[in-house]
């Protein structure tokens, strides 16, 4: 350790220099970059031989009384699979507060206000999100899911009987696992990745505040590059999978892998994964259990024995503010959905396009819109049907609500009718018998 503090020590001042220089993210005080700095060489606090904390965590826009009907029902299924578990919401109004607790220099908080600093300094929805499960679940632990997340199985069954609780500190599982084009232009960075749209971990958890750093040095890089402040940085899709999303997960996670095993750890590994293994203490789940149905990867369906949630997808609306690459003629390629045919017919056509004389592709670019025109109506009139649904659905609960209330009001009604007709009765009765015992 005494060799090696000079070259921590020249660490700390290279950073600060270029802390200093960088006027276009958000400041960073020199405790803050030591702290980040000395991190790296740190193992955080965490307990040992111990088992998950039961807690299922969720973030929104809003708090749980006011979810749709439709959160409500994902959310239950958590809650209901899992009674003896606290479940807990993050929403935009208290996220701030819990992360200022947390990560601040008060009592409670593990002093890094560089990570409350990024947070407070980022406009993106879906990076705050991705940053925000991982602040929570490095503090507390326990299962996250995103509000689109339904629970098939209770979480007690995430792990396998045949292994020990006490030796596994994460669960995630595999997510895609498409290793034939690793080197595909646009599909290769998501090609092999672990699922973070539901994970288990036990608290302070060090892959995690590794993974948070990680993201914090890389919007740092970004806004650098941009030349504008961290709170108006412009991504694209890729650029989210890669930095805070599923592909940066993944990363960090193999590369724990490799540190706790002393071994190098490949996607290999978990290529036709068709059961759970552990690495280190990191469980790694087959396809199936966190992301089944997908339509590619094996993942198979809902059904199967081996998932234990489903995906929905109505809340992944981020990818609509985040433009990826889409040809004129031919749209994205992740429209193939990892169909091999679907996708050397894209890359065909898409290198054949340029060849092509002007009015062929004029007319495919005509084509493509109008295709693109009638799925857009096609979403609009199903989405107009799902919404006169729910509403048709609750005019008619209101109806029934309704017409019970009416019964049971006549039905008291009636008792009461009864009652006074009875009493009265009784009291005709009265004076006559007094009468007679005169």
């Amino acid at each position: 350790m005494r060799r090696a503090l000079p070259i921590y020590v020249a660490c700390v001042l290279f950073v600060l220099f270029f802390a200093k220089t960088n006027s276009y993210s958000s400041p960073l005080e020199a405790t803050d970059v030591v702290k980040r700095v000395l991190a790296a060489y740190q193992t955080p606090l965490q307990t040992t031989k111990s088992i998950f904390p039961r807690k299922i965590w969720q973030t929104w826009k809003i708090d749980p009384l006011d979810f749709e009907v439709r959160d409500s029902e994902r959310a239950r299924s958590w809650t209901s699979k899992n009674p003896s578990y606290r479940y807990e919401v993050l929403t935009d109004g208290n996220d701030l507060h819990y992360v200022e607790t947390h990560f601040g220099p008060g009592p409670g908080g593990i002093n890094r206000p560089d990570i409350v600093n990024m947070y407070r300094s980022l406009n993106m929805t879906i990076i705050k999100a991705d940053l925000l499960r991982y602040l929570m679940m490095y503090i507390e632990g326990g299962v996250y899911a995103d509000i689109d997340v339904e629970a098939l199985k209770p979480v007690d069954q995430f792990i396998p009987s045949y292994i020990d609780e006490e030796d596994v500190d994460l669960v995630i599982s595999v997510e895609i696992d498409e290793p034939t084009y690793a080197n595909h232009t646009i599909l290769g960075p998501k090609s092999q990745s672990f699922c973070q749209w539901t994970f288990m971990c036990k608290p302070r958890v060090p892959v995690l505040l590794r993974l948070i750093d990680h993201i914090l040095g890389w919007l740092e890089d970004v806004a650098k590059k941009q030349n504008v402040p961290i709170g108006d940085i412009v991504l694209n899709f890729d650029e989210v999978i890669t930095g805070t999303g599923p592909s940066a997960f993944t990363r960090l996670i193999v590369a724990e892998m490799t540190r706790q095993t002393g071994k190098v750890v490949t996607w290999d590994s978990f290529h036709n994964l068709t059961d759970p293994k552990l690495i280190g203490n990191i469980l790694v789940l087959t396809v199936e259990a966190f992301a089944a149905g997908q339509g590619h990867s094996n993942s198979g369906n809902h059904n199967s024995p081996k998932a234990l949630v489903k995906h929905h997808y109505h809340a992944s609306l981020w990818p609509s503010r985040h433009p990826r690459y889409s040809h004129p003629a031919y749209g994205m390629v992740e429209e193939c959905n990892w169909n091999p045919e679907c996708v050397r017919a894209w890359d065909a056509n898409k290198a054949s396009f340029p060849s092509l004389p002007a009015e062929e592709q004029a007319r495919l670019i005509a084509a493509h819109e109008t295709a693109l025109q009638e799925k857009d109506d096609k979403k609009a009139a199903e989405k107009a049907n799902a919404e006169k649904e729910v509403a048709d659905r609750k005019q008619t609960e209101l109806l029934e609500a309704c017409a019970g209330k009416l019964k049971e009001l006549m039905t008291q009604e009636q008792e009461v009718s009864s009652w006074l007709g009875l009493a009265t009765e009784q009291t005709v009765k009265a004076p006559a018998d007094s009468t007679q015992i005169q």
